[in-house]
Parts: C-alpha cells; sequence; structure tokens
C-alpha cells in the first residue's frame, strides 16, 4: 500500500482490489484456524453438522438455512476474534472499557450459537417424531 500526501493509503482499484481483498480475507482465516481455539471447535463441529445434513432428509431450504446457522456461529467468532486482537494490540494492560468490548463480543457468540442450536432443532424435530 503506497501511502499519498495527505497521509491516507492509496488502495487499489478494480479487479485488483478484490484480489487484494480475497486474499486478505484467506489471510484472516488461516490467522483464526491457526490461532482462535474457539473458532478450530466451532469449524469442526460447524463442518461435521453440514457433513450431516444431506442424511437428515431435509428440504432444499431447511438445509440451506441449517448451513446458514451455522455460518452465522463462524461470522461472528471472526469478527469477536477480530475485536479482542485489536483490543490486545492497542493495550495489554486491563482496562474495564476493553472488558467490556470483549464481553459483549464474547455475548455476541453464545447468542449465535444459542441461534443456531435453536435453528437446528426447530428443524429436525419435526423428523424425529
Amino acid at each position: 500500500m503506497v501511502m499519498c500526501s495527505d497521509k491516507f493509503p492509496v488502495k487499489a482499484k478494480g479487479i485488483g482490489r478484490v484480489f487484494k481483498a480475497f486474499l486478505n480475507s484467506i489471510n484472516g482465516l488461516r490467522a483464526a484456524l491457526r490461532h482462535e481455539q474457539a473458532f478450530q471447535q466451532e469449524v469442526v463441529i460447524g463442518v461435521l453438522c453440514i457433513i450431516a445434513i444431506p442424511f437428515l432428509q431435509t428440504s432444499a431450504l431447511e438445509s440451506a438455512i441449517l448451513i446458514v446457522a451455522v455460518v452465522l456461529v463462524w461470522i461472528t467468532e471472526l469478527l469477536n476474534s477480530g475485536l479482542e486482537w485489536t483490543i490486545d494490540y492497542i493495550s495489554e494492560e486491563a482496562h474495564p472499557y476493553a472488558k467490556i468490548a470483549k464481553d459483549m463480543g464474547s455475548a455476541a457468540v453464545m447468542i449465535s450459537l444459542i441461534a443456531a442450536v435453536a435453528i437446528w432443532l426447530i428443524i429436525l424435530i419435526p423428523y424425529l417424531n
């Protein structure tokens, strides 16, 4: 990234920007898989759940909803991890605002997990009867 005269970086344009954004996204996934144990666990459980979907005999719409529920957890965990890394980068010193921000991110993950479990149960319970 090149700096322009007024201290703002000059960003890539067109397809170069899209390609760079894609590479940044891959790097973010790699970092999360390498450094974030919660994300690792959620990916393993989520992949197993997604692999099970064809055997559940759900409709196409229900299957899509089940997949979206898993992906929602992954997205929320990635955002929470990014928030935590940013806070730790700014200062490793304990601060009540930093704790509140991290707790809020954690709460978002918890809500996404509860929602995912609820969605899976709502869709699958009728098939058990």
